[in-house]
Parts: C-alpha cells; sequence; structure tokens
C-alpha cells in the first residue's frame, strides 16, 4: 500500500493509462495484420491507408514515438508494394 496520497493518485492514473494504452496498441496491431492479410491488391492499399491513420492518432495521444511509427509504416509499405 501506498504511503501518501499521491502515490495512490499515481498508481490509479498509470492503471488508467496503461489500459489506454493497451486498447490503441492493439488496435495498431491488428490494423497492421490487415494490411499483411491483404497482400499486393487493391484491398492492400485501402488497409495501409487504414493503418497510417490509426497508427499517426496513437502518435499524437503519446502512445508510440514519431520514428517508432514512422518505421512502421514503412516497413508495411515495403510489404505492400513488393512484387509475389
Amino acid at each position: 500500500m501506498p504511503h501518501h496520497k499521491s502515490t495512490a493518485k499515481r498508481l490509479r492514473s498509470d492503471a488508467a493509462r496503461r489500459t489506454r494504452n493497451r486498447q490503441v496498441k492493439s488496435s495498431v496491431r491488428s490494423a497492421a495484420k490487415k494490411v499483411q492479410a491483404a497482400g499486393t491488391s487493391e484491398k492492400a492499399v485501402e488497409a495501409y491507408r487504414a493503418f497510417t491513420s490509426t497508427i499517426d492518432k496513437a502518435v499524437k495521444k503519446g502512445v508510440y514515438r514519431d520514428k517508432t511509427a514512422s518505421r512502421l509504416k514503412s516497413k508495411l509499405s515495403k510489404r505492400t508494394k513488393r512484387p509475389e
């Protein structure tokens, strides 16, 4: 048990932040999986647009850093453009 009020509040706010971040990261991962499943088609382009929108929102909320998002977008972009 925390000995200070501020420590107790910090625990509560951390728990709320952690659940929010988990939800956002889960949606980003789901969007990435949709892009990978689509392969190199028109559906992949649409899924990639949705993914970039989702991850940009996550960056805006502070869940991901901007360079991490850039790296993930680049990685998926290469996969959608690769001929099979």
